[in-house]
């Protein structure tokens, strides 16, 4: 089992780094394909809903087939075979189906993890092992970020790309090699994410959910490279390294995250404590969003710090799910938290092309202003959630 999670730790590094890569390519990928920003956020945006979408067929087939085959079967289509048509891209079109595969693809593996954690460990130690598994993983933001901006300029992007489509089926072929499934649940228990939907514990948890990992993940993934570029002139390897210090940010926030329910003894007021922070940053992005390079990169470091409660809240609401639901919720959380990814990526596209023209710096203050608005609704609603430990 522990080599089991290390092969699927791993394949959520490669996870991590399709979420995050295009932020570092928007230039190469302009002047080859003839991509713009707001394709860029398209594709991006795609990713992450079909990635959201993928979450109930997910959910279901962890209940019923297992981790192991349903983790290496998707990684092996959707991630190499996306990045294998990633690489062989020459049209905007062709990237937007390539991430939509690598999407699908991705979208199996830190659920599998999770699912293991939530069958075969005492509850209590969820949110920690999710925190660690996720930060771990999180190696692949970084990996998007300055070195995969010099492995554009020294080897090509599309090299990379075959790379990267390699390693995906080699790591898929690990998957269903040393991967073990948790016995299955015993008795007559059923459902369906309907049971789930009906539990009102769930209500005030999953709009924040929704909102909570958008700002970060929209801003590292692609956002914060265009920002960076038109307002501070910067280059693809410069736009790399800041892209980078918001990357090691993320990663300390969530292993900071992982044991503050323990601490503190809540993960209500521990999520809603750091969600508020990185509000208050994005505020600060609104106000001051050319007083100077340093001050955005480490409010764009704040923001992917405090905002990566992502484990905790998949903990708070998977204490109010039944085991034999277990794959079922943490895929229903997740679909939330990445689905709320794609839809403000979807919607970013379209408003920062329309506030652009009132000036280069008016579109990212609106991308900025966008995220700030819907992380502070979400805490409103998670104010009426109940708590929980277990």
């Amino acid at each position: 089992m522990r080599a089991g999670l290390v092969l699927l730790c791993l394949a959520y590094v490669l996870s991590q780094f399709f979420r995050a890569f295009l932020a570092v390519l928007s230039g190469p990928l302009e002047r080859d394909i003839g991509t713009t920003p707001d394709d860029l956020a398209f594709a991006s945006g795609l990713w992450f809903l079909v990635f959201a979408a993928m979450q109930l067929p997910v959910g279901a087939a962890l209940d019923r087939l297992g981790p192991r085959r349903t983790a290496a079967g998707l990684l092996l289509i959707g991630g190499g075979g996306g990045a294998a048509l990633f690489a062989m891209a020459t049209a905007p079109w062709q990237v937007n189906f390539a991430m939509a595969l690598i999407g699908a693809g991705c979208s199996p593996v830190l659920m599998a993890s999770y699912y293991i954690f939530a069958r075969q460990f005492p509850p209590a130690r969820f949110a920690t092992l999710a925190a660690l598994m996720l930060g771990v993983g999180s190696v692949g933001n970084l990996v998007a970020a300055w070195p995969m901006a010099w492995a554009a300029e020294t080897m090509g992007w599309r090299a990379a790309l075959w790379g990267l489509a390699g390693l995906s089926a080699a790591v898929a072929a690990g998957v269903i090699a040393l991967v073990r499934d948790p016995e299955a649940v015993t008795g007559k228990a059923r459902g369906s994410v309907l049971d789930l939907l009906r539990m009102p514990a769930l209500w005030a948890i999953l709009p924040l959910m929704f909102v909570a990992y958008a700002p970060s993940a929209a801003l590292r993934g692609l956002w914060a490279g265009p920002y960076l570029r038109d307002v501070f002139a910067l280059d693809t390897g410069q736009v790399g390294q800041a892209t980078l210090v918001m990357g090691l940010a993320m990663i300390a926030g969530t292993f900071a995250y992982g044991p503050l329910d323990r601490i503190f003894r809540t993960r209500k007021w521990v999520i809603f404590g750091g969600n508020l922070v990185a509000a208050l940053a994005l505020a600060a992005l609104i106000l001051w969003p050319d007083n100077g390079l340093m001050l955005s990169v480490a409010l764009l470091a704040l923001v992917g710090f405090a905002g990566a409660s992502f484990p905790v809240v998949i903990a708070h609401g998977r204490a109010f799910i039944p085991p034999h639901l277990a794959g079922r919720g943490v895929t229903l959380l997740n679909l939330f938290g990445i689905g709320g990814v794609g839809v403000a990526q979807f919607a970013s596209g379209p408003l920062h092309a329309t506030a652009s023209a009132q000036g280069v710096l008016a579109g990212h203050v609106a991308i900025f202003a966008l995220f700030a608005g819907a992380l502070a609704l979400g805490l409103a609603l998670y104010l009426f959630s109940r708590d929980s430990l277990d």
